[in-house]
């Protein structure tokens, strides 16, 4: 009598990788990109992995920017109850993306990190509550698309000074709205948030 063994299906590999920063729960997503005579396709949100992987996934609200050269837009975030959580990416250009960690209690607590986000690339930054978020025009112009996991709340729209925190920024007169332009300091913000670890 012939013993059948079962066959293992080969792992596909997943079609998002998911890169750690050095700021906790923070990720450089890289979804790999289908190219043909046509062009390309890219998958750059799927909710299942991103469950599997313990991110939020329950975005509400889409929106997108289009910069010109020597654009900084940042760094922003929304408190609590308003806070979210942002999957950001970039269409077309090549963005400077920097992260700011706002969490007390964080391991890196008001530190900062860096991405370059590009078309060409096609990558992604995974963004939690309590980590404020901008970037610089490098390649102009840059298409930025946001998911967010709440609305846009006026009331609990926040931001941190741009140039209050060492972050080495290519420009030292980037061109940045009024809004932006009156965001406390690093040093003068009281943060409500707090690192979940």
């Amino acid at each position: 009598m012939t013993r059948l063994t079962a066959v293992r299906p080969l792992a596909t590999p997943s079609p998002i990788e998911r890169i750690p920063t050095k700021l906790p729960g923070t990720f450089e997503l890289r979804p790999r990109k289908m190219v043909d005579h046509r062009g390309a396709f890219i998958k750059v949100f799927q909710s299942s992995l991103f469950e599997q992987d313990g991110l939020e996934s329950g975005f509400v609200e889409q929106y997108y920017s289009v910069s010109e050269a020597n654009v900084l837009r940042g760094m922003h975030f929304q408190t609590p109850p308003s806070d979210h959580a942002k999957l950001v990416y970039c269409t077309h250009g090549t963005a400077m993306d920097v992260l700011l960690d706002l969490r007390r209690g964080s391991p890196t607590y008001g530190q900062f990190d860096i991405v370059e986000l590009s078309g060409a690339k096609s990558n992604a930054m995974y963004v939690p509550r309590g980590v404020a978020h901008g970037f610089y025009v490098v390649q102009a112009p840059v298409i930025m698309l946001y998911n967010v996991t709440s609305e846009y709340d006026p009331g609990h729209d926040a931001g941190i000074a741009w140039n209050s925190f060492g972050a080495p920024w290519p420009s030292t007169n980037p061109v940045v709205s009024d809004r932006d332009a009156r965001f406390p300091a690093l040093r003068d913000f009281e943060s409500p948030f707090r690192f979940q670890g």
